[in-house]
């Protein structure tokens, strides 16, 4: 089994960008046949913690827990929720799980890649066009994609694609979610150096979201573990990952086969 190591990097002092305070998110369900009963169905219960800049913050846990609903709150696409978002970064962007569906199969990539500068500045089309392939060569694709469709591309490019849109920006956060679930573990080793890379280069802040523990151990600092829409355990990684108090925490780590691993290390073996 291979060594679990992470990447470490000090984000500036004292500079929190986004703080998440008490936050509860509910949602109306509807029950029954002709007499629907309608319930409120809680997803996140008082859910606090802060970002700083340059720091990659990881949230862990099964499918359904409330990742994805926490991270369309803090991007204000959850409207209706109890507590305090706060956040402070300069265009916060979101990479999105499944890079199938996230890029619009009618536009060349050079063109979704110059949306967010048509909209957002004042760039002329020249500008935009080599801010795009810029943008293009920092995520290792060729300039010839910027003239190719979303399907004529690998998974792996078009999850390269989704990254360099999200930073086209510049933004100091990016949200990241499931961004390697929907690829063969090949490419996610890529896209997982290429993250780490493009943060250590732009001081990127990253909250990194996703089911896979090892994922989320490669690239975090600090990581939360959330069950059932709660954070039940959080702190900086090695800790977390190698003193475990939470019982969820240790059933994710012996699933994913780090428990045993873990031990070994400490023990020098």
């Amino acid at each position: 089994m291979r060594q679990i190591k992470h990447f470490t990097q000090n984000a500036l002092p004292d500079r929190h960008i986004l703080e998440v305070e008490n936050l509860c998110v509910s949602y109306e369900r509807r029950e029954g046949g002709l007499f629907r009963k309608e319930e409120r169905m809680q997803v996140l219960h008082n859910v606090s913690f802060s970002i700083r800049k340059g720091e990659v913050l990881g949230l862990v846990g099964e499918s359904g827990c409330g990742k994805s609903t926490l991270s369309r709150t803090i991007l204000g696409l959850q409207t209706r929720y109890e507590g305090k978002v706060r956040c402070a970064a300069r265009m916060p962007q979101m990479i999105f799980q499944d890079p199938y569906s996230s890029l619009n199969p009618a536009k060349k990539v050079g063109w979704i890649l110059e949306e967010p500068l048509r909209l957002n500045t004042k760039l002329s089309g020249k500008e935009r066009r080599l801010k795009a392939l810029d943008m293009l060569d920092r995520v290792g694709l060729e300039e010839k994609i910027a003239d190719r469709l979303p399907r004529q591309l690998s998974g792996g490019q078009r999850q390269r694609v989704c990254i360099a849109e999200s930073l086209m920006l510049e933004p100091e956060l990016l949200i990241a979610d499931e961004p390697v679930s929907a690829l063969d573990v090949t490419i996610q080793a890529q896209i997982l150096e290429l993250l780490i890379r493009l943060q250590r280069e732009m001081g990127l802040a990253i909250l990194f979201i996703s089911h896979d523990m090892r994922v989320v151990y490669q690239l975090s600092q600090r990581v939360m573990v959330m069950k059932d829409g709660r954070i039940v355990e959080s702190g900086d990684v090695d800790e977390v990952y190698f003193h475990p108090k939470h019982p969820y925490t240790k059933e994710l780590l012996e699933a994913a086969g780090i428990e045993d691993e873990a031990a070994r290390q400490m023990k020098g073996d």
